[in-house]
């Protein structure tokens, strides 16, 4: 008889990293379906759109009658309200898009037998302490998507002692690439930066711009969350994804000015502006990656200024794209980013 083959669902399969990681099961010829609320995502990111349902997880019923009908072997959940900064000032949605809308999809599909959870969590629930930083910290998250994050993790391990299925958590961060929502005024500081020049504008750094992140291409995270997932030496883990290398936002800029210009000259009008540092952002975040190679053999290929260079040119192909500012806030503060609070990006 032959095996049937697994079901794969991919939460989050229009938006950025969700499409990549849906594209590469595809062509790796797995069952693989999609949803996405097209909060974030896109239509044009769903390559395949017999198997896509627009869903949004908030909606408990409608998420368990997907699932009953679905019947998932393996979940890689990537639907998020991932924005860290912004976070503090709409808590709702980081509550509401992440801990329960990922609530009401694992009960339903623990109900249908699921075997298999690929949380995709984030760096931000290490909050400030010591970089790089590495799997075994404890999580002390600085802002309210970092706790969302973190209680994510505690219930896929909470949940998994309890109805026997396997779990690979992953943490990547500062992804970038093509696909990239850049209509995002919150997140995204690559997506950001690029937009701002395609409008022939400069753009903002908030604080000396000192703070250090690795920026990680979609080429190297997303190829790397699935051969974790079908590790039978990552199950059960935790895994720190992405780039070694981490730079200042002064570092960045200055990459993503001359990659957009073709030179080291940059006109002054272009150079970017300071702005006050915001509320709760960790100055220091980058991780160690030693457990992901020491499990799958990750390795980074692709360099800053040379993925800086590819996700320019598949912005230049789409487009300036209007930046999309939230009607309101759930919490307004006078010192919130006077960037948000005039529209100013």
């Amino acid at each position: 008889m032959k095996k049937r083959k697994a079901k794969i669902l991919v939460t989050g399969s229009a938006g950025f990293i969700g499409s990549h990681v849906y594209d590469l099961l595809k062509s790796q010829e797995h069952e693989v379906y999609g949803v996405d609320d097209l909060s974030g995502g896109f239509m044009r990111n769903v390559s395949d759109k017999k198997r896509f349902t627009k869903l949004d997880l908030r909606d408990r019923d409608k998420t368990a009658a997907y699932i009953a009908k679905l019947k998932p072997d393996i979940i890689f959940h990537l639907a998020a309200d991932a924005t860290e900064g912004r976070s503090q000032f709409t808590p709702f949605s980081a509550i509401d898009r992440n801990i329960i809308a990922y609530t009401n999809l694992l009960v339903p599909a623990i109900k249908h037998g699921l075997k298999k959870m690929i949380l995709t969590s984030s760096m931000s629930v290490y909050g400030a302490q010591q970089t790089p930083f590495h799997e075994d910290l404890i999580p002390q998250p600085e802002d309210i998507y970092g706790i969302a994050k973190t209680a994510m993790e505690q219930e896929t391990k909470i949940m998994s002692k309890v109805y026997g299925f396997k779990y690979v958590i992953v943490r990547p961060h500062n992804v970038y690439g093509p696909r990239q929502n850049l209509s995002d005024p919150y997140r995204n500081v690559v997506g950001i930066f690029i937009n701002r020049l395609l409008h022939s504008k400069n753009f903002y750094i908030y604080g000396d711009g000192k703070q250090k992140r690795a920026f990680s291409h979609i080429n190297d995270v997303a190829p790397a969350m699935i051969r974790a997932a079908f590790s039978s030496k990552c199950e059960d883990k935790i895994l720190n994804l992405g780039s070694d290398n981490p730079v200042t936002l002064n570092k960045l800029s200055r990459v993503v000015l001359e990659e957009f210009f073709g030179s080291d000259k940059i006109p002054a009008k272009f150079l970017p502006k300071k702005f006050p540092a915001r509320l709760q952002e960790v100055k220091y975040a980058f991780s160690s990656h030693k457990v992901a190679e020491r499990l799958i053999g990750t390795k980074v290929k692709v360099p800053l200024r040379s993925g800086v260079k590819d996700m320019i040119s598949w912005a230049r192909s789409l487009g300036p794209q209007p930046f999309v500012y939230l009607v309101s806030m759930d919490l307004e503060h006078d010192l919130s980013p006077s960037t948000w609070k005039a529209k100013l990006i």
